[in-house]
């Protein structure tokens, strides 16, 4: 006697067909599991027995041979209990042996018979609409499950509860969706007192998406302001947040199906490895990278990061996707993120001047800096130097704007970007239109860049200020800036002030500090 139930194998956040087939012929009283399966997958032939002798079922004295087809592609995890469980339960005559066309099914199993939480329910039950299937998944995963829209779900507690639902005895309800929350309520930029100048590259940042770096000893509020940059940005849309929740479902991190439109904000610590940030590992999991897709990525310490793993970000924060290469096969992870950095000037914190400045400057500066490489370096828009608040600055009143004005500034100055999208032929679509993430020919007609602006940018890059990249950015930069403005075109003075942000070659050499 066969059966066969439809599952899936993830590939980055990309759900795959395999096909659970079971075949119970004579022999000795075994269970084989075949079909390039994981030490998770061997194991599940235990659960299985387990979770049947829970509901006082007991295998059938014979040889069961379960294969996990396609077999040259590496099947991971404990999602494959549920589907051999139910082929192996068709096989037996215990459920019709067509009750499970049309389903694919996910799932891990206790030694009672309940079926247990696993990762990966909203981009499975995707990936069985596509495949015009319904899904079957834990009643934990039923919520986040129902988020992929027209397909089928259902949702049991148990084995014992779904073998009544395909006997009639009892008809579990589709789930419905987990709620959509705001999120929690974002910092406000009142709390930092002084440092507008790091205030005013906050906004431009968050206006355009662009990439931050802030500078200064300790107490200067880089880490504050850093945390007030979600605040700023915009709810996730639709898109985003089915493109975010999918990687945060593989990762395991949705509870009950709850959804949020707020923007990921992920800040790993500097011990972080290169797996840890770019993904990877065992079985090739998002990174931190990846878990802030569509949202924030915030590297505090940035020198002690480790230099692989920081040069590791370099081909994402180009891309907007990280490639985890195996043997077999490429795990692809989205990783379009903001990233914000803080460092202090040397290892002692204080630089080469004020109170506290370092006996060993400039030299420690330029050994401290210099751990972070020059191309990471030049993927960054704004470096600002951010001075030691004083006790005057503590002492001012709190400011007059704060996270709700500037974020109805950033909010006007998005919605420009997009418009102006809206008018051009071939432009590209979503999050891409904004300004720094715009290249090629489609950067050279949202530029328009008078004739001094273009004079001012040529001397920079002729006085080998900026690279050819750093070119690009700087306009992309200086396209922010007049948006916030209001301006049409990009004059000289928001390419001045878009250089002024810049790192340049002589800074990233150790020539100087910030």
């Amino acid at each position: 006697m066969a059966a066969k139930v439809v599952t899936v194998a993830f590939e980055g956040v990309e759900a795959r067909r395999v096909d659970v087939e079971v075949q119970l012929t004579g022999g000795e009283k075994v269970m084989v599991i075949v079909g390039l399966g994981d030490k998770a997958v061997a194991e599940s032939k235990e659960r299985v027995r387990g979770a049947f002798a829970g509901m006082g079922l007991a295998l059938p004295a014979k040889r069961i041979v379960a294969n996990l087809a396609p077999a040259d592609m590496r099947k991971e995890g404990s999602h494959y209990d549920l589907p051999i469980a139910l082929a192996v339960m068709a096989a037996m005559g215990v459920i019709p042996i067509d009750a499970l066309d049309g389903w694919a099914a996910m799932g891990e199993l206790s030694l009672d018979g309940r079926i247990a939480p696993c990762a990966g329910a909203l981009p499975a039950a995707m990936a069985a609409g596509a495949m015009d299937l319904g899904l079957i998944c834990p009643e934990a995963c039923g919520p986040e499950a129902a988020w992929a829209g027209g397909t089928r779900i259902l949702a049991p507690r148990s084995l014992v509860a779904l073998i009544n639902h395909f006997r009639g005895g009892q008809i579990l309800s589709a789930p419905s969706p987990g709620p959509v929350v705001e999120g929690e309520t974002a910092r406000d930029l009142r709390d930092v007192k002084g440092q507008e100048h790091a205030k005013r590259a906050l906004e431009i940042a968050a206006a355009g998406s662009h990439n931050l770096l802030f500078c200064g000893p300790p107490g200067s509020g880089k880490s504050m302001l850093a945390q007030r940059l979600p605040g700023l940005l915009p709810p996730l849309s639709s898109h985003e947040l089915l493109e975010t929740s999918m990687v945060h479902s593989v990762a395991g991190l949705i509870a009950k199906g709850t959804l949020t439109r707020a923007r990921p904000y992920r800040a790993p610590h500097h011990s972080a490895s290169m797996a840890a940030l770019t993904g990877g590992g065992l079985r090739a999991k998002p990174g931190e990278v990846s878990l802030a897709h569509n949202g924030v990525l915030f590297l505090d310490e940035l020198p002690e990061f480790g230099v692989q793993a920081l040069d590791s970000l370099r081909g994402p924060l180009e891309t907007g996707e990280v490639m985890v290469a195996r043997a077999n096969a490429h795990v692809r992870y989205p990783a379009r993120v903001q990233l914000v950095a803080a460092m202090n000037p040397c290892r002692c914190g204080h630089g080469g001047a004020g109170r506290g400045a370092c006996g060993k400057a400039p030299r420690c500066q330029r050994d401290y800096q210099g751990r972070v490489s020059g191309p990471l370096m030049d993927r960054i828009d704004l470096a600002v130097d951010m001075p030691a608040v004083t006790a005057a600055d503590l002492a001012l009143p709190p400011p007059p704007e704060g996270t709700a004005e500037a974020a109805a500034r950033v909010a006007r100055a998005r919605r420009l970007q997009q418009e102006r999208a809206e008018t051009i032929e071939g432009a590209p679509t979503g999050a891409d239109v904004l300004n720094g993430r715009a290249e090629g020919r489609f950067l050279e007609k949202i530029a328009d860049l008078d004739e001094a602006g273009r004079a001012l940018l040529a001397r920079a890059a002729e006085a080998g200020q900026i690279s050819a990249r750093g070119w690009t950015r700087v306009l992309r930069l200086a396209r922010t800036i007049a948006d916030l403005e209001g301006a049409t075109s990009v004059k000289r003075v928001h390419v001045a002030e878009a250089l002024a942000h810049r790192r340049t070659n002589a800074l990233s050499m150790g020539e100087g500090v910030f």
